[in-house]
């Protein structure tokens, strides 16, 4: 059985004093709480706060983004091997916001992936569809390419670590949900993909994570559906009692 995965991405929010108090409130809300894997994905100046607040907790700490090379002139950019050595366990690759204002592309989101698995990192890679694609019919022909750029060139024996988050962008941040159904149809789809490139057995160990204004109130019936193998949480994760609420659906 797939073990569910409930990621926190606070995005551009919490300074280095809120994060460790978030941290010192979620941890005593999840003590114990294996049935999970728990990450928060904080900003970069917060990870070593973050780092040092969960230590010997159940609790994990990724990064919203990183480079493909392992250094070099690349200002303002943080390599995979920086995050292991700050004590991150996780990456978001290609989340919809680095695609819409910083010009990710199914390229470079497949160097990221390549790079996170090289370095040891859990890649959690976001595809996902906009409001004009799915009102087209576009969704799964979407879905396809993005799978199929992300999984590029990456054999089967190096598949294990990835997670993939179907983020239906036209929900996130706008208070819309794809209904338990619809997730879990998008989720088939990728699941399919991933067979494609990776050989059935790959696909049907892959995790597949739902992100898209999930909420407490809307958890457990996302968690409900078998395809559904957690949760990417945006604004609803700032909230230590509010992203509590989510892991414990």
């Amino acid at each position: 059985m797939r073990k569910k995965l409930i990621a926190a991405n606070w995005k551009m929010f919490k300074t280095a004093d809120e994060t460790f108090a978030f941290m010192q409130t979620l941890l005593r809300e999840v003590s114990g709480h294996n049935r999970d894997e728990i990450v928060v994905c904080p900003p970069f100046v917060d990870i070593p706060t973050a780092v040092q607040a969960a230590r010997l907790s159940n609790v994990h700490i990724g990064a919203q983004n990183m480079f493909w090379e392992k250094e070099g002139a690349y200002t303002g950019e943080t390599s995979a091997q920086m995050l292991l050595a700050a004590g991150c366990t996780h990456v978001i690759i290609g989340h919809s916001e680095r695609r819409q204002y910083f010009g990710e592309t199914d390229d470079t989101v497949n160097k990221k992936l390549i790079a996170a698995l090289d370095a040891g990192l859990v890649p959690i890679v976001c595809i996902g569809e906009v409001s004009q694609e799915r009102e087209s019919g576009l969704t799964e022909d979407v879905l396809r390419r993005q799978c199929t750029g992300a999984f590029r060139t990456i054999s089967g024996d190096r598949v294990a670590p990835i997670v993939v988050a179907y983020e239906p962008v036209w929900a996130i941040g706008t208070g819309k949900t794809a209904t338990p159904a619809i997730a879990a149809d998008a989720h088939r789809v990728i699941r399919t993909e991933a067979a494609k490139a990776f050989g059935p057995v790959a696909a049907e160990n892959m995790r597949i994570l739902y992100g898209g204004s999930v909420k407490p109130d809307n958890a457990k019936a996302l968690m409900s559906q078998s395809e559904i193998d957690g949760a990417l949480v945006g604004g609803a994760s700032l909230d230590p009692k509010s992203f509590t609420a989510i892991v414990k659906y």
